[in-house]
């Protein structure tokens, strides 16, 4: 069992943890969801440029994504005909929220990918990395440091 004061990670950490991403992943946590997400970040998009965008998604899958997307306030769908009934689709704000969140999964997926490479930066071409960042105190914070909680 690890202690507090051992500067590490506590059970409790991790519950909270686990239960915070159980959570985002029954919001966003298959790969059709997600790859939504990811093409709706250009901006909106209709139904069939979204089939085009997300190689290989049925139409019958694509829209339950954007029905559980909607309900769940991550996407905003606006009429612009009414005979027959169609859509332009966007992301909500919380929705763009999670552009970073997929910038660090499609990272990882690089690193661990053949052939794949991470994203670097265009300035000095350094590969990228992620930090916890404390906007007050202007401080980057460790992931094992007492500094870190999750509340």
């Amino acid at each position: 069992m690890q202690y507090a004061s051992d500067n590490c990670i506590t059970q409790y950490d991790l519950f909270v943890r686990n239960d915070a991403l159980a959570d985002a992943l029954s919001t966003v946590g298959d790969r059709w969801t997600l790859l939504v997400i990811a093409a709706l970040l250009d901006g909106p998009r209709r139904f069939g440029d979204l089939q085009a965008d997300v190689e290989g998604i049925a139409p019958n899958v694509l829209t339950q994504r954007l029905r559980q997307l909607e309900r769940n306030a991550l996407v905003v769908a606006r009429p612009y005909s009414e005979r027959p009934p169609r859509f332009v689709y966007e992301l909500s704000a919380a929705g763009h929220e999670l552009a970073g969140a997929l910038r660090l999964i499609a990272g990882w997926g690089a690193r661990h990918a053949d052939g794949a490479t991470a994203p670097r930066h265009v300035v000095c071409d350094t590969p990228m990395e992620a930090r916890w960042w404390c906007p007050t105190c202007e401080r980057t914070v460790e992931d094992d440091e007492d500094e870190l909680e999750y509340a």
